[in-house]
C-alpha cells in the first residue's frame, strides 16, 4: 500500500472519528458506583460548585436555593473529608442584598472567584462575580469584580484572566443567546454595559435551540493545552474554544454531542488526561468527553430517596480531585429531571477512577 493510500486511510477513519461523536455515539464500558463523601449540615440545603485547594481541601458554594430562609454560605470541605462552615456570606447595600454563590475558582494568590446568581429573582441584569480575598487560609473581605450579569453561572481561572459563563445573554432571545466573558485578574468595581451583548468583557457566544431547559453556557474548563471547554446546559453540547497566541478566540465550534448527555452542568478537566468530566443534572450522571470528542457515561443513578448511599442527585458539578471525581448534588428539582424531590442531607459522591496512564 502507498504512503499516500495509508494517510487518506487515517485521515478517513480520524474523520469518521469525529463525524461519529458529533452524531451522537455514546459509550458505557463500565459505569462506576457513586458513593457518599460527605453528608452536608442541614444548614446547607443547596450545594453546587467546588474549588479544589492545594492541600486538597476544597470550598463549597452553597446557594441554599431550595429553602431561601437559610442563608447562603461557603463551606471547606477538609482532606479529610470533614465539613465545616468557612464563610458566612454577608448581606450587601443595595437592592439585592443575599449574594447566591454558585460557580467558584481559586486564582493563584489564594484568592477566590465567585459567580453570583441573583437570576431566581428575575432576569434584569442583577447578577454579580465577587472576589474574596484570602489570607492564611480564611476569608479576609469580599470584593466586587463586576455587576450587571444576568446569569451569572460558571467559573475559571486560567493565564492571568478570570472566565465567567452567563447563561443568558439576551433574555427572551429566540435561539437562546449565551456567552463567556473574560476579566482580569485584579479588575474590581466594573459595570457591565446595558444591553449585555455589547459589553466588550464577551469573548464567545452561542446559541441554544432547545426550549426544555433554557440556560446556555454554563459549566467550563481549560485543556493542558489552553482550549477552552463550554458546556451548553439544555442543548447537552460541549463547544471548543481555541486562542491565538495573544489571547484572541481564533475558534469556536461544536466538540462533543451525544445521545445519553441530555445536559451540561459544571465540569472540570484532568490535565492529565486531558479528559473532561461533566454533570449531567437532568440524567443524574457524570459524562466523560474524551480527547477526541467522543463521550462515556462515568456513572448514572436513578431517583434515591435515600441520600446517605451517597447516589447522584442532580449533580450540578463533577471536581477531579486525585483519582476521584467529586460530585456536588443540587437536588433542585426541575420538570424532566430524574430527581423528582428535594430530601436532606444534601451530599457530595464520589467516584474512583482508574489510575491514568503513564506517559
Amino acid at each position: 500500500m502507498s504512503v499516500s493510500r495509508s494517510a487518506a486511510r487515517l485521515a478517513a477513519a480520524a474523520f469518521a472519528v469525529g463525524a461519529l461523536a458529533l452524531l451522537g455515539a455514546c459509550t458505557q464500558p463500565n459505569l462506576k458506583p457513586a458513593q457518599l463523601l460527605v453528608a452536608l449540615p442541614d444548614y446547607c440545603n443547596t450545594p453546587d460548585g467546588m474549588a479544589l485547594l492545594p492541600d486538597n481541601s476544597f470550598i463549597l458554594s452553597v446557594p441554599n436555593y431550595n429553602n431561601e430562609k437559610q442563608p447562603p454560605l461557603l463551606m471547606r470541605i477538609t482532606p479529610d473529608n470533614k465539613a465545616e462552615l468557612w464563610y458566612k456570606l454577608p448581606t450587601v447595600e443595595g437592592p439585592n442584598p443575599v449574594i447566591y454563590p454558585m460557580g467558584i475558582s481559586c486564582a493563584p494568590s489564594g484568592d477566590l472567584y465567585l459567580a453570583d446568581m441573583q437570576s431566581n429573582k428575575s432576569m434584569d441584569q442583577k447578577s454579580r462575580m465577587w472576589r474574596i480575598a484570602v489570607k492564611d487560609g480564611k476569608p479576609e473581605k469580599l470584593v466586587l469584580v463586576a455587576s450587571g450579569f444576568i446569569v451569572a453561572n460558571g467559573t475559571t481561572v486560567h493565564d492571568g484572566y478570570v472566565y465567567i459563563t452567563e447563561s443568558v445573554l439576551e433574555d427572551g432571545s429566540h435561539p437562546l443567546t449565551s456567552a463567556v466573558m473574560r476579566f482580569k485578574l485584579g479588575e474590581e468595581n466594573v459595570q457591565l454595559k446595558t444591553p449585555l451583548k455589547d459589553d466588550p468583557h464577551v469573548i464567545a457566544t452561542f446559541k441554544s435551540l432547545k426550549n426544555d431547559w433554557r440556560f446556555g453556557a454554563d459549566g467550563i474548563a481549560f485543556d493542558s493545552k489552553g482550549n477552552l471547554f463550554v458546556g451548553l446546559f439544555g442543548e447537552g453540547e460541549i463547544w471548543k474554544i481555541e486562542f491565538d497566541p495573544q489571547g484572541n478566540v481564533k475558534s469556536n465550534k461544536l466538540f462533543a454531542k451525544a445521545s445519553c448527555m441530555k445536559t451540561c452542568d459544571g465540569m472540570s478537566c484532568d490535565v492529565r488526561t486531558d479528559r473532561i468530566y461533566l454533570a449531567d443534572s437532568a440524567n443524574n450522571a457524570i459524562q466523560i468527553i474524551n480527547p477526541d470528542g467522543t463521550v462515556e457515561t462515568l456513572a448514572r443513578n436513578g431517583d434515591f430517596k435515600n441520600k446517605l448511599l451517597g447516589k447522584l442527585t442532580q449533580p450540578c458539578e463533577a471536581m477531579v480531585r486525585g483519582n476521584t471525581i467529586v460530585a456536588s448534588n443540587m437536588n433542585w428539582p426541575f420538570p424532566g429531571f430524574r430527581s423528582l424531590t428535594h430530601r436532606l442531607p444534601a451530599t457530595l459522591s464520589v467516584i474512583q477512577l482508574d489510575p491514568p496512564p503513564a506517559k
